[in-house]
């Protein structure tokens, strides 16, 4: 069978790469072409994305991508992380660079908004997890502030809809990526029109919303001479990178749950409908679009943002510890001393990490963390203790017990943290693909080739291509015991 090459874009909220994926037929082989970090720019107080740097840094990959596969690429597609978006104006002109959603210009945004449309009654609506960086809350402050001005706006476009913009010329707004948004009605797959309309939000920035999969033709004649890319064409997966991160999980049946572990960790199940009830709003639940009409009912959870921003902390006092130097200092740290709950909104955008993760153990009235892999253990252990968790808040909802935890993405790399899972949650955890998100990407554009039948078909691809890390839970009760101490007045 002829080589097929498709290339994924997949952009992290901390890093980005162009992963070609080569499909025989029944294997897939991933093939790295180009990785960079990125990180926004804080300008005039405002936090932005750089957003030509990405885009320079994807033509440096298709260009690289062509010199290395040729004619056998067949198409190409993005991912992203989700909430962010660009606006263009009226004639098709990006108004300004993405602000980040660590920005802190949403801060009381909640209040403000639900002065307007109770809580309860957006959750009716959308039923996505309240989180202030949501695009409703991020528009409601762009509204407020004026800067860029919505009146000038016509159309919305997520942040990897943006990039395929700029590719093919076509603007789309893409299901998956627009679910995150709290302005999406995940029974109808459509816009919650009433929702925008009590809000005040402009109509016309909300587009016609597409399906994973669907072509959105030839790339622009300016991307083509760049890259070299003839007669490669542009194709959506699940948009948003959790979206095509569950399409690579390599399970079969319905007992199992996921994390998509990196910047921020995702837990959840795969459900055949939206799951919109009291205790999915109490537990501040999310129901996401996945492909082919699936439903994400996940958890957002604070991830190695945590120990990513130790690490930058640390940088700058002059101690640049890599995460193999990190892990084995927690591993020596003394276990299960200090757990805080990952998820305290302030851990969103400290300046210093190291010192909030300290000061929050001292308001628990834990021991404090007094080594740099004491800190590090603390903080991976409070993720842990988070999953047992929110394992249990999906075994309710789904009406049964989850029998085993998928990790996948970078964080499937953390030995330390999988052991830590499987034994807080008394499961076992398989970890891996590290790529899931690239894979999900490649495998959605492979189904809408036709090159792989459905999404049972691609994630059998994924077993046979990819062995998982097998990790079994120890028996104890401390982790048992650290949870009763998160929970005690």
């Amino acid at each position: 069978m002829p080589r097929q090459v498709f290339l994924a874009v997949d952009l992290g909220a901390s890093s980005g790469r162009v992963l070609a994926g080569l499909l025989d037929g029944q294997t897939l082989q991933l093939s790295e072409v180009h990785r960079f970090s990125h990180s926004p720019v804080s300008v005039n107080g405002r936090l932005y994305w750089r957003t030509f740097d990405l885009w320079a840094n994807i033509l440096h990959g298709l260009r690289e991508a062509h010199r290395k596969f040729g004619d056998d690429i067949v198409s190409v597609g993005v991912d992203a992380w989700g909430v962010d978006f660009g606006l263009l104006d009226r004639q098709g002109e990006l108004l300004a660079a993405p602000i980040a959603y660590r920005d802190a210009r949403t801060q009381g945004e909640f209040e403000r908004t639900f002065a307007v449309v109770p809580r309860e009654e957006i959750f009716a609506a959308t039923g996505i997890q309240f989180m202030e960086i949501n695009t409703l809350y991020q528009l409601r402050a762009t509204q407020r502030l004026g800067s860029p001005p919505l009146d000038r706006a016509g159309r919305m476009l997520m942040v990897s809809d943006l990039f395929h913009w700029l590719l093919t010329g076509v603007p789309a707004n893409e299901l998956t990526i627009a679910s995150t948004t709290q302005l999406y009605d995940p029974r109808t797959q459509a816009w919650s029109d009433d929702l925008i309309a009590r809000l005040k939000l402009p109509r016309e920035l909300f587009g016609p919303l597409i399906a994973p999969g669907t072509s959105l033709g030839p790339l622009l004649p300016e991307i083509v001479a760049e890259t070299g890319l003839q007669g490669v064409r542009v194709v959506v997966p699940g948009s948003h990178d959790t979206a095509s991160a569950v399409l690579a999980v390599p399970a079969a049946g319905k007992s199992w749950c996921y994390i998509s572990s990196g910047t921020w960790s995702l837990m959840g199940i795969e459900t055949a409908a939206p799951v919109i009830n009291d205790d999915a709003f109490r537990w501040n639940f999310t129901n996401e679009a996945g492909v082919a009409g699936t439903t994400r009912l996940l958890k957002n959870i604070s991830g190695l943002w945590l120990i990513q921003e130790c690490q930058r902390a640390w940088r700058a006092e002059g101690r640049d510890y890599d995460w193999q130097r990190l892990t084995r200092l927690a591993e020596d740290a003394e276990p299960l001393h200090a757990v805080i709950d990952a998820d305290d909104p302030r851990l969103i955008a400290p300046r210093d990490m190291p010192a909030k993760l300290v000061a929050l153990c001292s308001e628990a009235n834990q021991p404090i963390p007094e080594t740099h892999g004491a800190i590090v253990r603390c903080a991976l252990e409070s993720l842990a203790l988070k999953y047992r968790e929110v394992l249990g808040y999906l075994e309710r909802l789904r009406g049964g017990r989850i029998e085993q935890i998928h990790i996948v993405g970078g964080g499937s790399q953390n030995g330390l943290l999988c052991q830590m899972t499987a034994d807080a949650c008394e499961r076992p955890v398989l970890a891996g693909p590290i790529e899931a998100t690239a894979i999900g990407n490649v495998l959605m554009q492979a189904i809408s080739a036709g090159e792989i039948a459905d999404v049972a078909a691609a994630r059998d691809v994924v077993c046979r291509s990819f062995e998982p890390v097998e990790y079994q839970p120890q028996a104890g009760t401390a982790w048992a015991h650290a949870a009763a101490r998160l929970t005690a007045p």
